[in-house]
């Protein structure tokens, strides 16, 4: 059945092995944008020996658990666990198994996907353990007629014989294309599956949402995460500030966070800092610096601004946060009213600092049109400056308050004047979309690819073993993601090739790559006890960024994107159409 049907080349000769490029690392610089052309023969052996030394050198070490303390074998559906029995009862669980993830739909009505989490399914599989009481566990769960070999079995059972291919964390990634491959016993395979998809399917979520964010947002904005109090849990609190940092946000205001994984730390304070300030009685001191009245300094600022009416309790209680932090004073102004007396009282306590010699750093609007508000912002640091004769231009506005990708594309045909974004709830919630969908399937079982039918076309999987590989055309973007079958030779520069919908048989197209680049590597060799070493935080995020430069602006517009193209070569589209007829039951009418 098989043999026969199986794509080979003209020539029936199968490729050795394949190429590895790296878009991310500190080395490549502005190269991440045009990687270098494919090679061929005995020169791309060499460059893909050299880059599996590179990333997977020395002898394996399990290396960092995962980060989470619940991330261990017990953390599956139980069923994962029946069918392995079921397999090592049939003496199946060591049958050669090729299973993928990937996913069928982009989110956020989008037509780009950001891959994360693939550091942790590393250390997850590289720390693959039962332990005695997660069996005992187990035997009181099963059956009384399960046969005790088979506990004898999970507890010395581990990732040992498993090979790893992925995309690189921060890859963009489209439906439908492998983006981790495992291949290995069948029973192992089988255990992974419900793990690897929980900790992919919500950082690749997360991601991707703070990158159509930063897209919407632009380049020279900053970004911060403030979703810490309205995340699902501290689980789901701590991967949205690790994964919208990674996306592209600048800051969190998550400590535990930004002491785990590096990330800058901000924040302000509440209305209740204003609302716990009276007057000038609430003040402990009023020394500044060399000041010996700070409060009166400013009171003064305050009257010589021509705002007698504003609030006297949020001055006190902005002469009290600029005495906690002189340098940092940055302050919220929406309590009482933002035009008529937070921005007039922040005005008096900034022109007094500015007077000891401090500058205060800004503003945060979290209630209103923040459009209007911040232009109308902007006017009066303006205005405070002609006519104090200080340079207070350079203040930052913040905003905060339900912001969102559509807010923050709003807020971009309105003409802001904000520099900075506070977002949270729909940043972390995902409250768009809150699931990716990500599936797990067995795409081949003893060398022999299999398929998984559906009434629905693109539910139908892509069987065998495969490589995915981007083709970059002559303007160094991408032009479409091609998968190849295992024993295909890889596209080669300069040469053409039929590209083909996986299901539609008139979607096609004729392609001639500039650039090749292979997208699954190993990261993870365990008969060789072999692992990729895990990138920072900070390179993952690059990457990312090097990965957007490389998508069409009509693939990753927020209004009607461009569907990307996904691909499969000639041979492999007939040969999974050819098993798709041979498997299907054929209709019979009477």
């Amino acid at each position: 059945m098989a043999d026969k049907k199986t794509p080979v080349d003209a020539d029936g000769a199968l490729p050795a092995k394949r190429e590895i490029y790296s878009l991310g690392g500190e080395e490549d610089g502005p190269k991440a944008r045009r990687p270098p052309p494919a090679m061929s023969g005995g020169e791309a052996e060499d460059v893909y020996e050299d880059a599996v030394d590179d990333r997977c050198g020395g002898e394996f070490e399990p290396g960092n658990a995962p980060s989470n303390p619940w991330v261990s074998p017990m953390l599956t559906d139980f069923y994962q666990l029946t069918m392995v029995y079921a397999y090592w009862k049939g003496d199946r669980h060591n049958d050669h198994a090729v299973f993928e993830v990937f996913f069928r739909k982009n989110p956020f009505q989008g037509e780009f996907t950001i891959f994360a989490g693939l550091s942790e399914v590393i250390r997850f599989i590289s720390n693959f353990k039962f332990t005695e009481a997660d069996i005992d566990f187990l035997r009181c769960k099963f059956d009384p007629s399960t046969e005790e070999e088979f506990f004898d079995y999970l507890i010395n059972v581990d990732c040992s014989q498993l090979t790893v291919r992925a995309m690189a964390e921060g890859t963009v990634v489209f439906p439908r294309t492998p983006l981790i491959q495992l291949e290995g016993p069948l029973g192992i395979c089988q255990l992974l599956e419900t793990t690897l998809l929980n900790l992919t399917n919500f950082p690749s979520l997360i991601a991707t949402n703070a990158a159509r964010m930063r897209l919407a947002a632009g380049e020279d904005k900053i970004l911060l995460e403030f979703g810490l109090r309205r995340a699902q849990g501290p689980d789901g609190a701590m991967s949205a500030s690790r994964y919208s940092y990674m996306g592209g946000f600048d800051g969190t205001s998550n400590v535990m966070a930004a002491r785990k994984f590096g990330i800058d730390v901000r924040g302000t304070h509440a209305h209740s800092f204003i609302s716990a300030y009276e007057g000038p009685e609430h003040l402990k001191s009023r020394v500044l610096g060399t000041c010996s009245d700070f409060w009166s300094l400013a009171f003064e600022m305050r009257n010589k601004l021509k705002y007698p009416s504003s609030n006297v309790g949020e001055l006190a209680a902005f002469v009290a946060y600029a005495q906690a932090f002189p340098h940092d004073f940055n302050v919220l102004v929406d309590t009482y009213d933002t035009i008529k007396s937070g921005i007039p009282n922040f005005l008096a306590v900034a022109i007094a600092l500015h007077e000891l010699g401090y500058r205060a750093k800004g503003i945060r609007l979290d209630s209103g049109d923040l459009a209007f508000l911040s232009v109308k912002a902007r006017e009066m640091f303006a205005d405070a400056s002609k006519e104090f004769d200080i340079d207070l231009t350079y203040l930052q506005i913040v905003a905060s308050n339900d912001i969102n990708e559509s807010v923050l594309a709003a807020l971009d045909e309105q003409g802001h004047s904000i520099d900075v974004f506070g977002i949270g709830t729909n940043l972390v919630t995902c409250q768009a979309q809150p699931a990716l969908g990500m599936v797990y399937k067995l795409v081949e079982i003893n060398g022999k690819p299999v398929i998984k039918l559906s009434n629905e076309y693109n539910k139908v999987t892509i069987p065998g073993k495969k490589h995915v590989f981007r083709l970059i055309g002559q303007e160094g973007v991408a032009l479409c993601d091609v998968m190849v079958a295992d024993n295909e030779r890889p596209p080669v520069v300069g040469q053409q090739l039929i590209c083909r919908h996986p299901y539609i048989d008139r979607k096609r197209a004729k392609v001639t790559p500039s650039y090749v680049i292979e997208l699954l590597r190993p990261v993870f060799i365990g008969p060789e006890n072999r692992v990729a070493p895990e990138p920072s935080l900070k390179e993952m995020r690059e990457h990312v960024r090097d990965q957007l430069t490389l998508i069409r602006n009509d693939h990753k517009r927020a209004l009607n994107p461009t569907e990307y193209k996904v691909s499969v070569t000639d041979k492999l589209f007939t040969f999974m159409h050819d098993l798709w007829l041979e498997k299907v039951a054929v209709a019979e009418l009477a």
